[in-house]
């Protein structure tokens, strides 16, 4: 049957954050376990849920004063919150400065530049992602927020990015019917899972909330800090915006781990998603198993597989 396609014809790129997709994911996922959902956050305009929160942050701050016409944001990020701020401020003509590092791909590093932002990297050792590398880009941005008319959005302190979360909440409730038993996520600034988490918790507290860490920086779970590669998660200390009362469990997941599955997702179901995404569905397909065959454990799709081209998660050693 030919579906109908409708148009909006005066749409701007900002109204169409939101509203992704929902799917089961089947061939990466075991018999012997419950049902697996993920949200495909890819669908946004910069391929990543950060737009959420981008839209979140820059509209309240404008709504309250705080980020004015002229002013230019600053950030600093391992990429994808930097990209969607900077659509975000593309959109509303703003200018946008992001601390950022050579610890993340270059392609989400190309794509800030590619929005007009101005980018500062750090020096990187080489050694992967650290709690040293996260303090020394934060270091870094609020020296750059000293300057007059800046606005520093701090995504780790902004507790309007958990609000920027809310609609994903709400999407998920009305796309599973409210037929949901858990819901799978993992931490970086703990904005996304805490605005899941609220609205999920809200509307039936007796759906588990699971969040996600490296297991090479197992701090939430009561361990050491330590480098990983799971690029947007895993700052080396517990965020300010990490609401444990939100919180059932918390689980963690190598790098190792979360690459393969990854890789199993785009070979095997033509999931194309980053590390996290990755990263999410072990520890979904761990809930899951427990729940049992008939339970429904939803997670997201964090970001596209696009954005790690250049780095050894889909690099192919083969093309010369």
């Amino acid at each position: 049957m030919r579906r109908e396609l409708r148009v909006k014809a005066d749409q701007k790129i900002l109204e169409s954050i939101g509203n992704t997709a929902l799917v089961q994911i089947r061939n990466s996922v075991p018999t012997d376990c419950g049902n697996i959902f993920a949200k495909l956050e890819w669908q946004n305009p910069t391929g990543s849920m950060k737009d959420r929160m981008a839209l979140g942050v820059i509209s309240r701050a404008e709504a309250d004063g705080r980020l004015r016409p002229g002013d230019t944001v600053i950030e600093y990020t391992g990429g994808s919150t930097g990209a969607s701020l900077a659509l975000v401020c593309a959109a509303k003509g703003y200018k946008i400065h992001v601390v950022s590092s050579k610890a993340f791909s270059r392609e989400k590093l190309d794509h800030m530049v590619a929005y007009g932002a101005q980018l500062t990297l750090v020096p990187y050792d080489g050694k992967g992602i650290t709690k040293q590398l996260i303090l020394d880009m934060v270091e870094a941005a609020r020296k750059l927020a000293l300057e007059p008319h800046t606005f520093w959005s701090n995504q780790l302190t902004n507790t309007d990015s958990i609000a920027g979360y809310f609609p994903l909440g709400e999407e998920i409730w009305s796309q599973t019917g409210g037929k949901i038993d858990a819901f799978v996520h993992s931490v970086g600034t703990a904005a996304s899972l805490s605005g899941v988490a609220t609205v999920l918790k809200r509307r039936d507290p007796k759906i588990r909330m699971i969040a996600v860490e490296p297991g090479e920086s197992a701090v939430l779970s009561g361990g050491q800090p330590g480098a990983h590669d799971i690029e947007g998660i895993g700052i080396g200390y517990a965020p300010p915006l990490w609401d444990a009362s939100l919180v059932d469990e918390v689980m963690s997941v190598s790098t190792a781990e979360a690459k393969s599955m990854a890789r199993s997702l785009a070979q095997k179901d033509g999931i194309f998603a980053g590390t996290s995404s990755g990263g999410n569905v072990v520890a979904a397909i761990r809930v899951a198993k427990r729940l049992g065959t008939d339970a429904k454990v939803v997670t997201l799709m964090v970001d596209s597989g696009l954005k790690y081209l250049s780095t050894d998660l889909y690099r192919s050693e083969t093309i010369k």
